[in-house]
């Protein structure tokens, strides 16, 4: 059984993704970019510094995108942060992760507004010993930065005695990077292929399906 579980939040505990990827487009669109939705979705996991290089020609990063990054993340404070709801059975999978006395990372590139805001969204604060925001790494995901930053809030817990739980073929990639295992989830809208093919070790449809399968999941072994 592993003694902590660093897991990420955005698509995975909360039903976000469409969201920032609309937030994404409507930013593109001020500043007069025109890139269809589904190519914008494709890339929501990802932080800025890698999103707007996958999408964006050089040029138009180099002139843009400090600017579009500081516009999107008022915006989404702004408009859609308020419209951000919980999936199911977060705070009751937590609270069995912890009656068996597992230690919670929450692993998220969001800001610190962003975090807050979903950490008492779900009431689990009293749940977790730690949080990551964008603050803790030079690169988001795929990179292991924030995994890495959340381990080091595990002091004696090493990265084989981790398990991530994430959304995206990104979160996955990047644990594998930092030697942690990944339980995947369904919820964040990513194909099951994409998070098998990026590592991960087994998938649920969401934090129901895993709490409901506990004594089969990987956190229970």
């Amino acid at each position: 059984m592993p003694k902590a579980v660093i897991s990420d939040v955005d698509g995975t505990l909360v039903d976000s993704n469409d969201l920032h990827a609309r937030c994404w487009l409507e930013t593109f669109q001020h500043f007069g970019i025109d890139i269809p939705f589904e190519r914008v979705r494709f890339q929501i996991g990802k932080g800025g510094d890698q999103l707007l290089p996958a999408l964006l020609d050089p040029s138009v990063l180099e002139k843009h995108g400090k600017a579009m990054e500081d516009f999107r993340k008022d915006l989404f404070t702004r408009d859609y942060l308020s419209r951000v709801t919980p999936f199911p059975g977060v705070k009751a999978l937590f609270e069995r992760m912890r009656s068996e006395g597992l230690l919670i990372v929450l692993a998220s590139s969001g800001t610190d507004a962003e975090v807050k805001h979903h950490t008492e969204l779900l009431g689990i604060g009293d749940l977790i010993a730690a949080a990551t925001t964008a603050d803790d790494a030079e690169s988001s995901k795929p990179e292991p930065d924030i995994f890495e930053a959340a381990l080091r809030k595990l002091p004696g817990v090493s990265a084989a005695e981790a398990v991530v739980i994430g959304d995206t073929p990104y979160d996955a990639s990047a644990a594998n990077k930092a030697g942690i295992p990944t339980i995947g989830v369904l919820c964040g809208g990513y194909p099951e292929k994409d998070l098998r093919d990026a590592g991960c070790i087994a998938i649920f449809r969401g934090p129901e399906h895993l709490l409901a399968e506990f004594d089969q999941s990987p956190l229970a072994r």
